[in-house]
């Protein structure tokens, strides 16, 4: 028969492999189910593969960030492997979020002044109210980092850099200047936009 090994060591193995393919069921699972729904909302299909793109490097970028300043400048010596997924959750759930209240209301003011013109004002409506919604949140995450709970500091410090960078940076210019550069072509294919 086989081996069978207990104590700390094999319960972290196990943690480390059921983490591990929860991330990888779950961020795939997650990510298309949110295309679907920014695919019947924009009716659009080249904008919501841009925006979940968006998400995902912001997800990304701020777990490279978070993983620097873990070793470098908190002296963690490694991260709870449910960090990453916890972390996930919160930055798409809020990102996508983010998204639907730009991008709907940039959608009708696109279909009355154009791809152009639409952005600029979609953006002045809702700029800062996400911006000020993504400070406040990401002060309230921030808060957690106080608790003497490595965890917690870790999951504090990954949300609230999210936040700023998806609130300050990715919403606020990088989705705007996309979508403005694109013109009519992202909204493809209901073609609202065009002839504008």
């Amino acid at each position: 028969a086989g081996t069978r090994v207990g104590g700390y060591t094999a319960q972290q193995i196990d943690t480390e492999d059921t983490a591990a393919h929860d991330r990888t069921l779950i961020v795939p699972v997650v990510l298309l189910i949110i295309l679907a729904i920014l695919v019947g909302l924009l009716r659009a299909l080249l904008l919501p593969l841009l925006l979940v793109a968006t998400v995902a490097l912001n997800f990304a970028a701020t777990l490279g960030v978070s993983s620097l300043v873990f070793r470098h400048v908190f002296g963690f010596t490694g991260t709870d492997a449910s960090v990453p997924l916890y972390g996930f959750v919160f930055l798409v759930a809020l990102g996508v979020d983010y998204n639907i209240f730009l991008m709907s209301r940039v959608r009708e003011e696109t279909a009355r002044h154009g791809p152009r013109e639409g952005v600029l004002r979609g953006l002045v409506s809702t700029g800062g109210v996400i911006t000020s919604a993504g400070v406040v949140l990401a002060a309230t995450f921030a808060a957690l980092g106080v608790i003497p709970l490595s965890f917690l500091a870790q999951i504090a410090f990954i949300v609230a850099f999210g936040v700023l960078m998806d609130t300050l940076v990715v919403r606020s210019l990088l989705v705007p200047a996309l979508v403005r550069d694109l013109g009519a072509r992202a909204w493809w294919p209901s073609g609202i936009g065009r002839g504008r």
